[in-house]
C-alpha cells in the first residue's frame, strides 16, 4: 500500500460505495499491517511494496538518481524520502530482494544488515524499475533457485496464515485511532509470533492440502462496450476465495461482515484495551512530517479527474498515435544479471544535489492520443494536461552510467 501518516493507526473502515476520503485512504498502510507482519520469523527470499522504504537510497548509486529525478534532491537529503513502514519491516524481516516501484526510475541498491546474534549478517538487494514506455527500463529477470520442497505452484504458507489466525482479535472496522500491544504492562498478549503448534494446527485445518486451489469465479459482469452502463451505481460483492478461507481458517471476513452490515465498525477493546488514543506510544513511526511531498512528474495521482475532449486541442501540445508502438529489441543475448553495486557502510553518507556536469541524452519522447480516430463517437475522455506531460516528457538519463 501507499504512505498514508494520519489513516495510518485507523482500522480498515472504508467499504464500497466510496467517498472521495475513502477512495484514498482504502490503500493506506495500517500500523495493523506492520504488526503482523513483524511476527514473520521465517527466512523471506521477496518483499514486494509500492513505496521505497525510507533510506534505502543511500545504499546505491545516490548521485546518478538525482540526476535522473533532481526533485527528489530535498527528500533524499533530508532522509524523508519514502515509507518509515517500508524501512521498519526491511530492517526487521531482512528479505533477500525487495522490489518496490511508485517512483518511475530503475534504482538498484544493496544493503547489508547488522547480524542478528550469532548469525551471519544478512542482504538485501533493492530493485526499482521504471515506467512500462519505450526507450525505458521497466524489465528486469531475476533468477531465483528453487526450493527443494517447492511444489511449483502457488501454497498457503502455514506460518502466516497462524498469524492471522492468532491476530484475529485485533482486527478493526473504525476509523478511530488504534496502536498495537506492546509490552509495557498494559496488555494480556503482546507476542503473537506462530509457535510449531500453532502452524501444524494449520496444516490440518487445510487437511494437509498448501497448494491455493484454482477457485476464481466472476463476482461482477464484465464490461460490455456494446452496453455501457456509466450511471449504474456501484455494486458491492464479497470475494468468494477469501469467504472460503476464512470459513475454513476460523477468520473473520471483515469485508463482507462491515460491507454487508452497511460498513458499520466493528472489533472492541479486548486484553488491556488496545485501541487507545493518538497520544499513546506506538512501535510505529509516529513522524509523519517527512512523509514525500514534492512533486513528482512521473507520478499519476487519484486527485486527476478525466475531462472531455472537447477542450480546445491548442492548448495541448501532445498528439499521439491511438496504439503504442513498442521498439523493438535492442538485442537478442540474454538478459544480464542484476547488476548491483556493493554494499555501501552502516552509516551511509548522503549525497549532494549537483548537476554532475555530464550530458544528458535528448529522449524519445512518448505522447498520448487525445483521440480515438476518424471512428470515434462523440468526445473521448483523455487524461489531463498535467498528467500528459508524463509521456511527453524527455528521458531522464541514458548517459550510460553504471
Amino acid at each position: 500500500g501507499g504512505i498514508g501518516g494520519k489513516n495510518r493507526k485507523s482500522g480498515h473502515h472504508e467499504f464500497p460505495p466510496y467517498n472521495p476520503q475513502t477512495l484514498r485512504s482504502v490503500y493506506h498502510v495500517r500500523n495493523i499491517e506492520v504488526f503482523k507482519l513483524k511476527q514473520i520469523q521465517m527466512p523471506i527470499d521477496i518483499f514486494m511494496s509500492h513505496d521505497w522504504p525510507r533510506g534505502i537510497y543511500h545504499y546505491g548509486n545516490t548521485k546518478k538518481l538525482l540526476r535522473k529525478k533532481t526533485f527528489l534532491c530535498q527528500e533524499v537529503n533530508s532522509n524523508t524520502l519514502g515509507s518509515p513502514a517500508a524501512e521498519e519491516l526491511l530492517a526487521h524481516l531482512q528479505p533477500s530482494y525487495w522490489f518496490s516501484a511508485h517512483l518511475h526510475v530503475k534504482f538498484a541498491a544493496v544493503m547489508q544488515h547488522a547480524p542478528k546474534g550469532d548469525a551471519a549478517p544478512r542482504v538485501t538487494r533493492f530493485l526499482s524499475l521504471d515506467k512500462c514506455l519505450p526507450h525505458r527500463d521497466f524489465l528486469q529477470i531475476v533468477d531465483l533457485p528453487d526450493r527443494q520442497s517447492s511444489s511449483g505452484g502457488l501454497e498457503y504458507d502455514p506460518e502466516w496464515l497462524a498469524i492471522l489466525k492468532a491476530t484475529d482479535g485485533l482486527q478493526r472496522t473504525s476509523p478511530q485511532p488504534w496502536n498495537p500491544p506492546e509490552n509495557n504492562g498494559l496488555h494480556e498478549r503482546w507476542d503473537f509470533r506462530a509457535s510449531e503448534v500453532a502452524m501444524m494446527k494449520v496444516v490440518e485445518e487445510l487437511s494437509g492440502e498448501l497448494d491455493i486451489p484454482d477457485n476464481f469465479s466472476r463476482t461482477v459482469p464484465p464490461y460490455d462496450p456494446a452496453h455501457p452502463q456509466p450511471h449504474a451505481p456501484p455494486a458491492y460483492s464479497a470475494n468468494p476465495q477469501t469467504t472460503e478461507l476464512c470459513a475454513k481458517l476460523g477468520l473473520s471476513d471483515i469485508y463482507a461482515g462491515a460491507g454487508l452490515g452497511g460498513g458499520s465498525a466493528w472489533g472492541t477493546d479486548e486484553e488491556g484495551g488496545s485501541s487507545g488514543s493518538a497520544e499513546e506510544p506506538s512501535e510505529y513511526p509516529s513522524d509523519t512530517s517527512g512523509l514525500s511531498s514534492s512533486f513528482n512528474p512521473d507520478e499519476i495521482t487519484l486527485e486527476e479527474e478525466w475531462e472531455e475532449g472537447g477542450e480546445d486541442e491548442s492548448e495541448s501540445k501532445v498528439s499521439t498515435p491511438s496504439r503504442m508502438v513498442l521498439p523493438e529489441p535492442k538485442c537478442t543475448d540474454s538478459p544480464a544479471p542484476m547488476n548491483l553495486p556493493p554494499p555501501s557502510h552502516s552509516t551511509p553518507r548522503v549525497a549532494q544535489c549537483d548537476g554532475g556536469g555530464e550530458d544528458v541524452a535528448e529522449a524519445c519522447t512518448l505522447k498520448r492520443a487525445s483521440t480515438e480516430g476518424p471512428d470515434s463517437q462523440g468526445p473521448t475522455p483523455r487524461i489531463k494536461r498535467r498528467n500528459q506531460v508524463i509521456y511527453a516528457s524527455a528521458d531522464d538519463d541514458q548517459s550510460g552510467d553504471t
